[in-house]
């Protein structure tokens, strides 16, 4: 089944369960899902593929996590929690991440694979971790594993 797929069942199956604040969290990753399909119609794309979506459900998350922070920082505690509850839906739809190991293991990888030896070959290592490992990148840690492994 495709990421699509399973955004348009989990929708259906929260609604038959009742779950208003799941259902609202779908429906917003679907009506995002629409917006950046329509951004992309210009460039003779009709649906984004499956990668763009992560990217899309990881800005979305991103801009969830912002908000939390500075919701906790008001002391709005019960926003704070709504939009984790929100993260929790959205990470749902994520594959699994590379982190720890795993991560520092295809870190080691690419740095061989394209015989980086400094930081100015930090885009060469990027590239090479996208290709293999794409979706299963959140960039913002793997970014900061390169630099901390090139020096």
């Amino acid at each position: 089944m495709s990421l699509r797929e399973d955004i348009t069942a989990a929708v259906k199956t929260a609604m038959l369960a009742r779950d208003a604040e799941r259902t609202s969290t779908l429906r917003m990753i679907q009506a995002k899902l629409k917006d950046t399909d329509i951004a992309a119609r210009p460039k003779g794309v009709t649906a984004i593929p499956d990668d763009e979506i992560f990217a899309m459900l990881r800005s979305m998350i991103k801009s969830r996590r912002d908000s939390v922070t500075l919701y906790r920082q008001g002391g709005r505690e019960e926003l704070a929690a709504k939009e984790e509850a929100e993260i929790a839906v959205i990470e749902e739809f994520l594959p699994q991440t590379l982190a720890g190991e795993a991560l520092r293991e295809a870190i080691a990888a690419a740095i061989a694979e394209t015989g980086a030896s400094s930081a100015k070959d930090m885009g060469k290592v990027i590239g090479a971790l996208k290709a293999k490992h794409g979706a299963a990148l959140d960039m913002g840690v793997a970014s900061a594993a390169v630099k901390a492994a090139l020096g």
